[in-house]
């Protein structure tokens, strides 16, 4: 059976900035705000070198990709971007709005570091403008009466604490990005990351299919075991099918071999899903590539079975049978479930922190 990968076909979204932003958003003169071009190499290289300076000054370290910005300018179907030039043409800010899932739109917020702080500003002004536009555009379409804007900042980058403060953006939580060494002798820690078995749990990549495209049941199984498992978590909000798997197929890192189902089997009956865990690659310019854990849910129902435990012991030795050195993961600092017990048990250590930043608009103006 072909997987359905079926979108639906209407941008929720303004394309032509103008109809969001007013006649006179506020821009220096001379300068212009418009829609950045994914298939101009100058306009990529650019926003690039911005989103790498941007990670630089809120973390110490820049690890963004071309790739990683084509996702934003030329993953067009749900999401739309803004950019603002300078006189000579040179873009020095950029935002970029992704319609996520219902009543929750992602909102990415760069500007260029050298800008002076009055011109620093004015450009973000100018953004939340259009990112709150886009917000009643979006929330309309998708008929609420209030329409989140979520955004995220590394904890240590002030200038953009303070930009968000001023934007009447609050900030809700706290996240740890995590990682964990991978060593060569841990490919033998399960027996074979493509299917092992441990005390009535079976943990196996999903299926696929001559062509390698994955068995779209299994694919199923995977959306409703994390659309279940991260029901009561933080900011959880209903995806369907068909926009998880466009949203993750996205991802540069994306892997069809990265997804695993764990399930339940007892004697005759049909096995029973339990836990699912995407995980995908992150390359390195300098080094071994890593796995990252994406997602990560057990259902309810089979929680105290070591069905997380398995299926990070499983990635950890696919990565290591790959000659990686890292899987990185992403854990609530807020959260009340001890999942980062479970996390540091197994040796993973914190290595930068973020922040979500939410601003509720009203759709009707």
């Amino acid at each position: 059976m072909s997987p359905d990968y079926t979108m639906p076909e209407e941008n929720r979204f303004e394309s032509d900035p103008e109809e969001v932003l007013p006649d006179d958003p506020g821009l220096p003169v001379g300068w212009e705000a418009g829609v950045p071009d994914p298939s101009d190499e100058a306009d990529v290289a650019r926003l690039t070198e911005l989103l790498r300076a941007h990670e630089d000054a809120g973390r110490g370290w820049a690890g963004a990709s071309e790739d990683d910005v084509l996702v934003e300018i030329a993953g067009l179907r749900m999401r739309e971007n803004l950019v603002i030039r300078d006189k000579s043409g040179t873009i020095r800010a950029w935002a970029s709005v992704h319609d996520r899932s219902v009543n929750r739109m992602l909102y990415v917020h760069i500007l260029d570091r050298s800008l002076s702080a009055v011109a620093a500003q004015r450009c973000s002004e100018v953004l939340l403008t259009w990112a709150e536009g886009q917000a009643r555009e979006v929330g309309a379409a998708r008929g609420l009466e209030t329409q989140q804007i979520d955004t995220g900042a590394f904890a240590d980058d002030e200038r953009q604490h303070k930009l968000l403060e001023e934007a009447n953006f609050n900030r809700v939580r706290t996240w740890w990005q995590m990682t964990r060494p991978v060593t060569p002798d841990e490919a033998d820690l399960v027996p074979d990351p493509e299917r092992w078995e441990r005390k009535g749990v079976v943990f196996r990549q999903v299926r696929r299919e001559g062509g390698g495209m994955p068995d779209v049941d299994d694919l199923r199984a995977v959306h409703d075991i994390l659309e279940s498992a991260f029901t009561d978590h933080f900011n959880s909000s209903e995806e369907t099918f068909a926009e998880f798997v466009h949203r993750l197929r996205e991802d540069p890192g994306h892997r069809w071999d990265h997804w695993w189902l764990a399930e339940i089997v007892d004697g005759e009956a049909e096995p029973e899903p339990a836990g699912a865990l995407v995980g995908t690659v992150s390359e390195s310019s300098n080094g071994p590539d890593g796995s990252y854990v994406s997602y990560l849910g057990v259902l309810e129902s089979a929680r105290g079975r070591g069905v997380a435990k398995g299926l990070l012991k499983t990635i950890i030795a696919d990565a290591a049978a790959r000659h990686r050195d890292r899987v990185g993961l992403e854990v609530d600092a807020d959260s009340s479930t001890g999942a980062d017990q479970l996390y540091v048990g197994m040796g993973w250590k914190t290595k930068y922190v973020t922040e979500s930043w939410h601003k509720d608009v009203p759709v009707t103006e």
